[in-house]
């Protein structure tokens, strides 16, 4: 996993797995807004399909990166290089993952309850606006780590 490690290809001092997760979690709003797309043309196996498989993805995704990050000696060792406080990073970190773990359950819970719930619209629009806040909260995290 030494590839891990290697300078990555945003052009900034992040490893690759982090350029690598940093780029999928900014995709991600667009990938959910493709799946979307499917539901709205009424294409619904599609729509659910693609969930599913954006969710696997996305949790494949998360593991990978929290591999690299516990590999990589955590947060407190990433923040070093940083000019930002890392007091105030910590809380941002901190609302990032609260509203990550929000919006894992949520999605995954609309996931389930799709086809036996009213609520489906309702509850598509809560896990967009998570995914959106946790996509816009991990690049914030990524710029303050190794743009500043």
């Amino acid at each position: 996993m030494e590839y891990m490690f290697r300078d990555g290809f945003l052009g900034t001092r992040a490893p690759f797995f982090m350029d690598f997760t940093t780029l999928i979690v900014a995709l991600l709003p667009f990938l959910i807004a493709i799946s979307i797309y499917f539901a709205r043309t009424k294409s619904f196996r599609v729509h659910q399909i693609s969930q599913i498989v954006i969710l696997i993805f996305s949790a494949t995704v998360v593991t990978y990166f929290e591999y690299g990050v516990r590999l990589g000696g955590g947060f407190k060792e990433y923040i070093k290089a940083s000019s930002f406080s890392s007091d105030m990073a910590m809380v941002i970190l901190i609302i990032h993952i609260i509203i990550a773990i929000y919006t894992l359950y949520i999605w995954v819970a609309t996931i389930i309850k799709a086809k036996s719930s009213n609520n489906h619209p309702k509850d598509g629009k809560k896990v967009v606006l998570g995914i959106v806040a946790t996509s816009m909260s991990g690049i914030w995290i990524y710029i303050i780590l190794f743009m500043l």
